[in-house]
């Protein structure tokens, strides 16, 4: 009986270390990483069949598998994310968009303050490559270079794009181009808004417009198309840079080779923004935080997603879904996304004064 007490006693105690141990190991994670355990993704869109729902799912499933925590992502829109954000300083609510977070204030789009005032920035994770402009396959224009001569030599050149972000700013710089190589004749360049991407491709089957905003991922198809087809298009230019493009898989996308799309972009196809720079633009994702959240819980997504990336697997998820991996510290990322929006406000500026 003695015996029996004694091996009790014994591991009443091995219980209680152990139990201390695990407390200590639980707070000591509490302590270097603070996030809630369970947290809401909100995006800046409301569709779930999107590069930037598709963009956040995955890198969302990577980060909670490796910090062991539920996080969910919530198509709720941009304006409601960004008020979801504001009300949520503790981290239970964080925020993947990307570029038009910053280019909506700079088109004033009702809703879009300042970003970099508002919130905090964190890393960048992935370069969305295929922002394009298309036009007619039986169009009489064969590059951008000569949409741009066009309209220096008094042709009307309409342009059929979303208002307001990413489909917008590759407008402003064709415009800006048209400005600096025949002054005047920007006016020649013009806008015809609309909204989604089938409301811009009816309007080059309708002949409403020379040129479209589009992307690889949603035009590509109707590149492979006969001329003889209405639906038919062809690519005149990528705004990403050249660089970019290179990374993405040799396949591309579809039937349109990685040097099929090098095509389009800078050297070859060339938008002037200054007089020894053209214009590009990466459509990059990032996350966003409340202004208070805590620094440690940043430290430990950055963290996190660094080691994430660093195994190398989530990379090649991205690139066969045509994203660019792209991760950068939240220390690096918001000067960096300061730079661009800072290039953009001058062309923006440029086209309207």
């Amino acid at each position: 009986m003695k015996t029996m007490t004694t091996h009790l006693k014994k591991l009443a105690l091995a219980v209680a270390v152990a139990g201390t141990a695990s407390a200590s190991m639980s707070s000591f994670a509490a302590e270097n990483c603070p996030i809630p355990e369970n947290v809401r993704v909100v995006i800046g869109s409301t569709s779930t069949g999107g590069d930037t729902y598709q963009n956040s799912s995955l890198v969302t499933d990577y980060l909670s598998k490796h910090l062991d925590i539920n996080m969910k992502v919530d198509a709720v829109g941009a304006i409601p994310a960004f008020r979801a954000l504001e009300r949520s300083p503790n981290g239970n609510t964080i925020m993947i968009f990307h570029d038009m977070a910053y280019l909506g204030n700079l088109y004033d789009v009702n809703g879009y303050g300042n970003v970099f005032e508002k919130f905090k920035i964190g890393p960048t994770i992935a370069i969305n490559p295929g922002n394009a402009y298309l036009v007619p396959k039986d169009s009489p224009y064969q590059s951008i270079g000569e949409i741009i001569d066009a309209a220096g030599n008094g042709e009307e050149i309409k342009v059929a794009i979303q208002p307001g972000g990413v489909s917008e700013i590759g407008f402003s710089a064709l415009k800006n181009a048209v400005k600096r190589e025949y002054p005047g004749k920007e006016k020649n360049v013009v806008a015809v808004n609309t909204g989604s991407q089938a409301d811009k491709n009816q309007l080059l089957f309708n002949d409403y417009a020379d040129v479209i905003n589009g992307s690889v991922q949603a035009n590509e198809q109707y590149t492979r198309l006969p001329k003889s087809d209405q639906k038919a298009m062809r690519f005149v230019w990528l705004t990403a840079r050249n660089e970019t493009i290179q990374q993405a898989n040799p396949e591309g996308m579809g039937e349109t080779t990685r040097e099929d799309l090098l095509e389009y972009v800078t050297p070859n196809a060339s938008v002037p923004m200054t007089d020894d720079k053209n214009f590009t633009f990466d459509k990059e994702f990032f996350f966003v935080y409340n202004k208070q959240m805590d620094q440690d819980i940043v430290k430990c997504i950055d963290k996190a997603l660094k080691e994430v990336y660093a195994k190398g697997e989530i990379q090649k998820r991205q690139k066969e879904l045509f994203f660019i991996p792209n991760y950068m510290p939240s220390s690096e990322a918001g000067k960096h996304l300061e730079d661009k929006m800072t290039e953009y406000k001058d062309i923006i500026n440029n086209i309207q004064s």
